[in-house]
């Protein structure tokens, strides 16, 4: 009698143990703790470079939309300068100048600049209380003209030169290039700092994932041996990755449209004195704007799929060395016990 009973409890076993091997094993509680050391200081991490990106990211934009305003400006307007000679009628000169501009096609305004506000362009450098018959300072004939049909600058300038040889025309080609050239410039180093902050994180995330691997190898295998999928695994690690970076995006990119609305704010009660005036001539204004910040959270968005996806494929690798070191003992490159 005891025999038959002993055989059917080992085959009764014997198969509890071949279904248990057989089944997708869903463990209910998390593989990683919610919250430690290595987690705290990667959210950390990724809060610092979610700052940097998004500042970068502000102050890329701001620089392409102060260039692009500064090039409208100049390109909206040609200035026709006359230098001062014996002999010459400056007041005359200066409306024949006008005069022959505004024949040109693709000419829309003008305005002669008087010897007031000549002085009071000169007054940064010269002081105040001028008099500009004293000084031979050229005089200026501003003419605005159409962007989309600009007029033949070659021609007119030409005619200028026929007609009064002190005269000389500035398109203000030069500028624009120098302007959009500095745009172009600006936008490819942000590229490159965000690349950089970018490739950072994710070696970051890289090594905090194979370290978290590390410190739970037992709990991995302990589930590959019960029949997990490797799949499962990484998803758990994914969840706990994307709580991780989402947090920390999420507070480096607060903190980047926090500033960006300080400084703008700051500006605007400070407009009145020199430096802010000279820094708004220089950078614009500090705010992003609502697209701006749309950006950010973007940015947010970006960083937490980046850190997420990661994470995973950082997973998928070190489960697959686990495995081919578990089924080749002799391999010395998997991750070390």
């Amino acid at each position: 009698m005891t025999e038959p009973v002993s055989t059917d409890r080992a085959q009764g076993a014997a198969r509890a143990q071949q279904k248990r091997a057989e089944m997708r094993v869903r463990p209910t509680g998390p593989i990683l703790p919610p919250s430690n050391i290595q987690g705290n200081a990667l959210t950390v991490v990724i809060s610092i470079m979610a700052f940097l990106a998004c500042l970068t990211l502000g102050g890329v934009s701001m620089v392409r939309s102060t260039a692009a305003s500064w090039e409208s400006q100049i390109s909206r307007e040609i200035t026709i300068q006359i230098k001062p000679d014996d002999g010459l009628d400056m007041e005359k000169a200066l409306t024949q100048a006008r005069d022959i501009a505004m024949t040109f096609v693709g000419t829309k305004g003008s305005q002669i600049v008087d010897e007031a506000a000549t002085a009071r362009l000169l007054e940064p450098w010269l002081g105040s209380g001028l008099d500009i018959k004293e000084l031979p300072v050229p005089r200026l004939v501003i003419i605005t003209i159409d962007e989309a049909n600009p007029p033949d600058f070659e021609a007119m300038r030409s005619l200028l030169k026929e007609s009064i040889p002190q005269a000389s025309l500035d398109d203000h080609r030069t500028w624009v290039d120098r302007l959009v050239s500095m745009a172009h410039t600006t936008v490819m180093i942000g590229t490159g700092i965000l690349l950089l902050v970018f490739t950072a994180m994710v070696l970051t995330v890289v090594f905090a994932t194979r370290g978290a691997l590390s410190g739970n190898r037992h709990i991995v295998e302990v589930l590959h041996f019960v029949g997990a999928e490797s799949s499962f695994v990484a998803t758990e690690f994914q969840k706990h990755f994307l709580k991780i970076s989402l947090k920390g995006s999420a507070i480096g990119s607060a903190l980047a449209a926090l500033f960006f609305f300080a400084a703008g704010f700051l500006q605007s009660r400070t407009l009145a004195t020199p430096q802010t005036d000279q820094a708004t001539a220089l950078f614009g204004t500090f705010s992003v704007g609502a697209l701006g910040y749309v950006c950010i959270f973007a940015t947010m968005i970006v960083i937490a799929l980046l850190t997420t996806l990661t994470a995973r494929l950082t997973v998928m690798r070190t489960i697959y060395e686990i495995d081919t070191l578990r089924s080749d003992p002799t391999r010395t490159d998997g991750i070390a016990n």
